[in-house]
């Protein structure tokens, strides 16, 4: 099917979710009947059904763990679950949050990841060598967050693009200079523009990605999204899983004693095999610009989580927070997400998206 009927069909197939909507509303207001009911039923109706099917597996697969951390804990009651427990009681309400946010569209989730950057970058300010005359550019890098995300909801790609990696980027030396500090200069330029990047523009893409026009993706763009989120975390937990399953080789243990070669590469093909085969259901690429996502996004995700364990070692920290039980704070939950989006976002343009 070439990219003209493909959009066609898209296209079609969200005239057709109006078309029922708009039946559904006529059978409620003749009936009469349950009003609340009829509201979720419309709203539910208006999903793609891809995007459903998505969710409730992901949900499914919390629930299951939720199963196996009890029998666990019966079957072995002299250890110790409680970590394990905690991180699926936090899988729960990171999963609900996320969830509501693409059912609710594009206004909710730009929200959400505007305060998942404020509180990023807050726990990066707080963990970052930081002094008492760097408050100015401490000021003028929260206020980015706002600025940065009203381009989002104006849906102005131009201007997102180049905002933080070129005027900030210009702007913060400026102030600093301004201040008249000069003790650290290029140290503390650099630290502020990385806590930028990081933080806020590359997490931006994500919410980015919900401003793709439904015709564009068989899922819409939160098809994009979900699809995303589930390829990077899916990859965290394949690499865990192999490297403690058949891990023997260090790969970097000056930065992360853990990695191993096998968890690595077998996480790596797993999270390519996923990626292949379910990619078409939830976004526009297939062929080459599939295959490119395939094998690049599992070696980003694990580029961020090496990176930002790099900064922690450094610093002298285990976790950035303890904001997330079981799992740290929110910059340890995104690391492989601050490379993964803004690649994904940008091989998505590159091979199909016609908006951006």
């Amino acid at each position: 099917m070439d990219d003209a009927r493909f959009k066609d069909s898209l296209h079609a197939e969200s005239l057709d979710r109006n078309a029922r909507l708009g039946n559904l509303r006529r059978a409620a207001a003749s009936r009469g009947g349950n009003e609340s009911l009829d509201q979720i039923t419309r709203f539910l109706d208006l999903q793609h059904p891809h995007l459903l099917w998505g969710l409730g597996g992901v949900f499914g697969l919390v629930v299951l763990g939720a199963v196996v951390a009890g029998v666990l804990t019966v079957v072995n009651p002299r250890k110790d679950y409680t970590e394990l427990r905690q991180r699926i009681f936090s899988w729960v309400i990171m999963i609900a949050l996320l969830s509501a946010a693409l059912l609710l569209g594009w206004q909710a989730t730009t929200a959400l990841f505007a305060v998942v950057s404020f509180i990023a970058l807050r726990e990066f300010l707080s963990l970052a060598p930081t002094r008492r005359e760097d408050r100015l550019i401490v000021l003028a890098a929260y206020l980015a967050i706002p600025l940065n995300y009203a381009f989002i909801a104006a849906d102005i790609y131009g201007v997102y693009l180049v905002l933080i990696p070129v005027y900030a980027f210009l702007i913060t030396p400026w102030l600093m200079a301004v201040i008249g500090q000069t003790r650290g200069f290029l140290a503390s330029a650099s630290m502020f523009h990385w806590g930028l990047m990081t933080c806020i523009y590359n997490i931006g893409y994500v919410a980015f990605l919900m401003r793709t026009p439904p015709y564009e993706a068989p899922a819409g763009g939160a098809g994009l999204v979900f699809f995303l989120l589930v390829a990077t975390e899916f990859n965290d937990v394949a690499q865990y899983v192999w490297g403690k399953l058949l891990g023997r080789h260090k790969i970097i243990p000056r930065v992360s004693p853990n990695k191993t070669w096998e968890g690595f590469i077998g996480g790596w093909i797993t999270t390519a095999a996923l990626i292949w085969f379910a990619g078409p259901l939830f976004t526009p690429l297939e062929g080459l610009g599939l295959a490119v996502v395939a094998v690049v996004l599992p070696a980003a995700g694990f580029a961020g989580d090496v990176t930002m364990s790099a900064i922690k070692r450094d610093i002298g920290v285990k976790d950035t927070s303890h904001l997330i039980p079981g799992h740290g704070g929110i910059l340890d939950r995104i690391d492989s997400l601050t490379f993964t989006a803004p690649i994904y976002f940008h091989l998505l343009a590159f091979f199909a998206l016609e908006k951006f």
